[in-house]
């Protein structure tokens, strides 16, 4: 039985760094700071890996969730973090017309209608744009 006990705490002890860290972007998504505070602050609390997986033409930088991490925004689950910031080296620059000087915001899974419902009841200025079924960007730019 002592045997037993001994396994189990040790297999408890063995899982803890796969124990999920949760945050929740609804304060950020008031779009009250700059796109490099959004993505350093999540990046600090190794809530997102900080090198970008995708960039896109508009330079706005895609950057996964990190292993372990449960990220929501207005009660939705966030599945990417998007973020740009002009002459900041955190950011990789795209081939085409940067989107806005200062531009982030995530991508979550939840329909365009039910996002919106959610962002204004929380009174957020972030704008909504569909990118797929059931897949909405929250968006917070400065041009």
């Amino acid at each position: 039985m002592k045997r037993l006990s001994l396994i189990l705490v040790a297999s408890l002890l063995a899982a803890l760094p796969l124990v999920s860290r949760a945050s929740d972007l609804d304060a950020p998504l008031a779009c009250n700071e700059s796109a490099h505070q959004f993505v350093a602050d999540l990046a600090d609390q190794q809530l997102i890996n900080p090198t970008p997986m995708r960039v896109e033409s508009n330079s706005i930088n895609a950057f996964w969730p990190s292993r372990g991490a449960k990220l929501t925004a207005f009660g939705f689950s966030v599945f990417a973090v998007v973020a740009y910031e002009k002459d900041d080296p955190m950011f990789r620059t795209g081939d085409g017309e940067p989107v806005a000087k200062s531009a982030y915001g995530a991508v979550v899974f939840g329909s365009e209608e039910k996002v919106q419902e959610a962002l204004q009841s929380a009174g957020s200025t972030a704008i909504v744009h569909h990118v797929a079924p059931h897949v909405t960007a929250i968006f917070c730019k400065r041009s």
